[in-house]
């Protein structure tokens, strides 16, 4: 389904984005979310149908920000070591922000653990983009076994989401990077987009 441009949805979005990253998404209601975005309940329900609706619209909407950070970088650069290092910078950079509380997806695939749920699904459709991502990248390396090798760097991401989240998140930061470049060896410095 096609959604048309809107500032009260945009607006909807990005309250709810805001207070479901702080606070947990079942901890929030719809008022709240209506509240945070400036809009009256009519408008919420023109636009979702349900809070559901819009717990998967705030994970594909999330979705959407990454792959375009990652198309970004590669309107930057075709070097596949400066790629992954770009994106590698960019998680770090994520895990040292103000007001970090772990990964998005991870948040919401543990309030919703059902796997046919459509939150659930849309957190699993973005990590089956982000991991054939990573074999792509892989693949343009040389690395031997690319399917293994996303494996592992969602696997480190993940960590070092959690990491960040419950420890240093500077360490978590720095050790990511030396994890991945042990991985697949070192990449250019560079400044992340």
């Amino acid at each position: 389904m096609t959604v048309r441009p809107s500032a009260a949805r945009e607006r909807l979005l990005a309250g709810a984005a805001q207070v479901f990253y702080a606070e947990g998404i079942h901890a929030v209601g719809v008022d709240r979310v209506i509240e945070q975005a400036r809009v009256t309940r009519a408008t919420f329900y023109r636009y979702f149908p349900g809070k559901d609706d819009l717990v998967r619209a705030y994970v594909e909407h999330a979705d959407a920000a990454i792959r375009a950070r990652l198309a970004q970088a590669l309107a930057l650069t075709s070097d596949p070591y400066m790629l992954m290092g770009l994106l590698v910078d960019g998680i770090g950079a994520d895990i040292c922000a103000p007001g970090f509380r772990g990964c998005p997806f991870i948040n919401a695939a543990a309030e919703f653990p059902d796997p046919a749920h459509p939150v659930h699904q849309a957190v699993v459709a973005h990590r089956g983009w982000f991991r054939a991502a990573l074999v792509d990248l892989l693949t343009t390396m040389g690395y031997a076994d690319p399917r293994q090798g996303a494996d592992t760097l969602v696997m480190l991401r993940d960590g070092a989401m959690v990491a960040g989240y419950l420890g240093a998140p500077e360490a978590a930061r720095d050790n990511l990077r030396a994890a991945v470049a042990a991985l697949i060896g070192p990449f250019p410095d560079h400044a992340a987009p």
